[in-house]
């Protein structure tokens, strides 16, 4: 590293991870170029703007604000000032194919009120069920998720707290194991799905997402997440950094096993002292380290890997306001594990879905034009290996969604929609550049979980390291923030400028 400059770091995509790891390496003395593919930053979390209407492409869910906080704090700055969160009420409404509902909320008693609709029986499982939730919370956010993973020894010495915390278990084997109405068991099993999983073979690790929402609450962030993005650029910014949209690297530079730099599309090479990969991390060794230099994670091991599902994204504004349905709706199909089981291992589009509908008008009128509401709604389905051929699939996919839709919550609705547009597994391969068109990168399994994870410092390149939902801790706003922290643990301190 030159002593006769302020040490340079180049960061590979601005999803949150980027911008978050960004961030973390300005405040400790690196100056940060931050590349971009597309021609704003925020990657998955990207920003439509269409015919009056503001749609955030992906994350829409805030459960652990002092994540976000922490980044403020570093550039001395207070994240009230700059940003705007809202808790939400419930968090989430699950509604059933017979039309019964559950609102899931942060409110103990009325948890036990929704849970006694279906079976009393079934409060004191829940009861239990929540203190697993909080033994599972305090290995894995608190001994799990800020640290690296990068030798064994380091996975050995929590296991005994994992086994205590039964995370063996899946995270639907863990609710059954106290809840036995097959509604109850779909309510309090769901979450992994936020973050790529199944719940049938996900770690119950990932149970401690009940326990997180519970301890912070679900928030959204007013002028949408994509406020957050403008937010946290601005901190990069303020610290002498930048982040360079329409910047697509397409090769890691390596020299003697060690990055060295970045090459862009435009043929434009940046040098670096170090150099972090926000991008998805199987399509970082797959396609920007060349292949000499991946032992641990050859091509080979990657396209052996499990991946999460891919979604089916539909984001479509009314003209007319649907008030009755709230903030985040989840419409779960007809059957749940024979559905998982399309998705994730036949990987067929089936002829049934499950549905996450998300209506940010609902707190946040500015997001449509008067007397409008803004939604989009999303369908997991199967990843690129599946045989769907999507350029003559979607349309139909999403007409079927909406005739669903219309039949169900949102009466009137193909006669009132006045925008649309549509994300499908393509554009996650070659829009977000996702291997195999995953959305959420490699399945959050208990053999691709932490030490078993791709690291976040390079096991085979010297000053590559990686961020986000590929690599530990997993995916998920929590977890993508926080893989940013755990760099402060294994990225080495600047040498000061002469």
């Amino acid at each position: 590293m030159s002593i006769d400059r302020q040490a340079h770091a180049v960061v590979i995509g601005s999803g949150f991870g980027g911008l978050a790891a960004a961030v973390r390496l300005g405040a400790r003395g690196y100056r940060v170029t931050v590349c971009e593919k597309l021609d704003k930053p925020g990657g998955r979390a990207y920003v439509y703007e269409q015919d009056g209407f503001v749609f955030d492409a992906g994350p829409t869910i805030v459960t652990a604000p002092f994540l976000l906080e922490e980044l403020w704090a570093l550039c001395g700055r207070c994240m009230s000032d700059d940003i705007d969160l809202r808790e939400i009420n419930p968090y989430y409404r699950i509604r059933f194919d017979d039309g019964s509902h559950f609102d899931y909320s942060g409110d103990h008693d009325a948890m036990k009120a929704e849970i006694a609709r279906f079976n009393p029986d079934d409060i004191a499982g829940y009861e239990r069920f929540l203190k697993a939730s909080s033994m599972l919370y305090e290995v894995g956010f608190d001994q799990l998720l800020n640290f690296s993973f990068d030798t064994f020894g380091k996975m050995v010495r929590v296991l005994p707290d994992l086994l205590r915390a039964q995370f063996y278990r899946s995270v639907y084997g863990l609710v059954a194991r106290y809840i036995k109405h097959p509604k109850l068991r779909r309510v309090f099993s769901f979450h992994p799905l936020l973050v790529g999983g199944n719940p049938f073979r996900t770690t119950a690790v990932y149970a401690l997402i009940a326990q997180l929402e519970r301890k912070h609450g679900v928030h959204f962030a007013m002028g949408g997440t994509g406020s957050l993005v403008k937010g946290l650029v601005k901190l990069i910014e303020s610290q002498g950094s930048s982040v360079r949209c329409s910047s697509a690297v397409t090769k890691i530079c390596i020299d003697n096993n060690r990055a060295t730099g970045v090459e862009l599309e435009s043929g434009e090479r940046l040098e670096a002292d170090i150099v972090v990969s926000n991008a998805d991390s199987a399509a970082t060794y797959r396609y920007l380290v060349p292949e000499e230099n991946n032992k641990r994670w050859s091509r080979r091991k990657l396209e052996r890997a499990r991946y999460s599902m891919s979604l089916f994204v539909w984001y479509f504004g009314t003209n007319k306001r649907y008030d009755d349905v709230p903030h985040h709706m989840i419409l779960l199909g007809p059957r749940y594990r024979e559905l998982l089981e399309d998705i994730f291992d036949s990987k067929k589009l089936a002829d049934d879905f499950s549905l996450y509908l998300h209506r940010p008008t609902a707190t946040d009128t500015s997001l449509a034009p008067p007397g409008c509401d803004a939604f989009y709604v999303l369908s997991p389905v199967p990843h690129l290996d599946g045989n769907t051929d999507w350029t003559e699939a979607a349309e139909r996919y999403r007409q079927r969604i909406a005739s669903t839709l219309q039949a169900t919550v949102l009466p009137g609705l193909e006669s009132h929609t006045v925008t649309s547009r549509l994300l499908t597994p393509i554009d996650f391969r070659e829009r977000l550049f996702s291997y195999k068109g995953a959305a959420f990168g490699l399945e959050p399994v208990l053999t691709q979980t932490a030490w078993f994870r791709p690291h976040n410092r390079s096991e085979d390149v010297n000053g590559l390291y990686l961020v986000g939902a590929g690599t530990h801790p997993g995916a998920g706003l929590p977890g993508v923030i926080s893989s940013a922290k755990v760099l402060d643990g294994v990225v080495p301190d600047p040498r000061p400028a002469a």
